[in-house]
């Protein structure tokens, strides 16, 4: 079976933007791309039907530590994998467990063989293993799979996270080992992706680029960034890792961001993001706009009878009002949570697309200076 493929399609002349198709069994990719989270193998209160038509998704997450204790191996094998089990019928990716290990701290331990951990659902003990990770997510049968890794937060010693960044290329080793060693088991292919460590410490960020490179992985991710530092050193350092990193693999930037942090890492060479912010915000009363970031709690709107966000076509963005968003939510109705997150997930994608036209254009860089005082005001 073919493994995924990227293309480079175009590169921005005033930055390191790029504009480029991933293809995979279950579809093509079009980068710049957001990929929403779907933590137990649902995008939170977003049909897979809405997250085709309305968000506009090409590929969505699915979450190893939470899909493995619930629903459970057994359920999805006998489904055929998350694909059928959710029917999502476009690529998906799953993390390989290692961050929800490490917001684990208080109930979890390291060690060379990998990381002893309670469940947060009913306090069981589990053991995950670079092998045990890479079978996971051979069961639930994402196009995309991570390698296990560890996650050290910030701030912390560079003795530390120098050895957490030599444990984590052991451990690569073995998830390649184990790869290599087992096959799909739902007749498409699976592609391993390494993540980049070494916190923020540019001698370690750049070893680790090198041994990521060396695996000639189809496509690489740089990891341990937005666990707590300032913004600037995200852009720092992630903008650091793609200057070591092969161009002619997809980057993945797990975790990150806000809508400002998608622009400016774009603009350093990333091709790939994730984040929880959209949808998570959004059930909190935080709207993304093409016009700007809205409290829709706040009083202001109860009057206000436009469309949530004209400039978005989904039947969701320009059909209800602000008012009737704000009712829905004070009211603590379930559609203020669909609506509220399919509106923030929608303008994260109509985000990226439209970096992505602006570099095919060759205007990307004025583009984004236009655009970030727009988007990131409060109104």
């Amino acid at each position: 079976m073919p493994a995924l493929s990227f293309t480079l399609e175009k590169k921005d002349p005033l930055s390191q933007a790029r504009a480029g198709t991933i293809t995979t069994d279950h579809g093509v990719i079009q980068t710049p791309i957001f990929m929403p989270v779907g933590t137990a193998g649902t995008v939170k209160a977003v049909s897979q039907q809405q997250l085709a038509s309305d968000v506009k998704a090409q590929i969505i997450l699915g979450n190893t530590y939470h899909l493995y204790l619930r629903p459970g191996l057994e359920v999805l094998q006998t489904a055929g994998g998350l694909h059928k089990f959710n029917h999502w019928d476009k690529p998906i990716l799953t993390d390989s467990g290692g961050y929800q290990v490490f917001s684990l701290a208080a109930n979890r331990k390291i060690s060379e063989e990998g990381v002893l951990f309670q469940s947060h659902i009913d306090g069981s003990k589990h053991l995950f293993t670079p092998e045990k990770a890479i079978d996971i997510q051979r069961v639930i049968g994402g196009d995309i799979i991570m390698a296990f890794d560890e996650c050290p937060p910030y701030p912390s010693e560079y003795g530390y996270v120098k050895k957490s960044m030599e444990l984590t290329h052991r451990w690569l080793d073995r998830c390649f080992d184990r790869f290599q060693d087992t096959e799909p088991l739902y007749g498409y292919t699976q592609n391993l992706f390494p993540i980049v460590q070494g916190g923020t410490e540019k001698d370690l960020r750049k070893a680790s680029c090198e041994y990521v490179a060396s695996k000639n992985a189809v496509g690489n991710a740089i990891g341990g960034l937005s666990v707590g530092e300032p913004t600037e050193l995200i852009y720092e350092y992630c903008g650091w890792c793609c200057e070591h990193l092969p161009e002619n693999k997809p980057r993945y930037l797990m975790g990150v961001g806000t809508p400002a942090d998608l622009l400016e890492c774009i603009a350093l060479g990333v091709d790939m993001f994730d984040c929880v912010m959209p949808t998570r915000n959004g059930r909190n009363a935080m709207l993304f706009t093409t016009e700007g970031i809205i409290n829709i709690d706040n009083k202001k709107w109860e009057f206000d009878h436009d469309v949530i966000d004209k400039n978005l076509t989904n039947e969701v963005s320009s059909y209800y009002s602000k008012s009737y968003l704000r009712h829905l939510l004070k009211s603590k109705e379930i559609l203020g949570l669909t609506i509220a997150s399919i509106q923030n997930l929608a303008f994260y994608l109509w985000l990226v697309n439209e970096a992505r036209e602006r570099i095919l254009e060759g205007n990307f860089t004025a583009w984004k200076k236009e655009i970030l005082p727009i988007i990131t005001r409060r109104l």
